[in-house]
């Protein structure tokens, strides 16, 4: 076992001198690019938080880039109006009639649950 915890202890090693060389390497090429006027180049391996945005937010985001497009395309197609307030949009009203036949339907279902539990009891 000995011979494995050597070898591990190699390759940590020299991992760790291959970073040391990459992190001087990269500190050389932004240097030559200071001084060329490129600019320093963000390393590939850093990763940027995720921004947390808003439902709202998203929708009116979105709201926006079709209106853009509706515009490059020359509104040939409808855009969607959005509300100022950023409210969902108004909730759908039943007739009296629709409400009566599902409470008759719902009662009829819980009859027929009660009745079969009385029947098994």
């Amino acid at each position: 076992m000995s011979n494995l915890e050597n070898a591990l202890r190699e390759l940590r090693e020299k991992r760790s001198h291959a970073r040391i060389e990459l992190d001087k390497l990269d500190q050389i090429i932004s240097g030559i690019e200071s001084l060329n006027g490129i600019g320093t180049a963000a390393p590939s391996n850093i990763t940027q938080p995720k921004r947390i945005i808003s439902a709202a937010s998203r929708r009116k985001m979105a709201l926006a880039q079709k209106a853009r497009w509706a515009k490059v395309r020359g509104g040939s197609q409808p855009t969607v109006v959005a509300k100022a307030t950023g409210s969902a949009p108004a909730k759908r009203t039943m007739s009296a009639s629709a409400r009566r036949k599902i409470a008759a339907a719902q009662k009829a279902r819980w009859a027929k649950i009660r009745a079969q539990e009385k029947k098994a009891a």
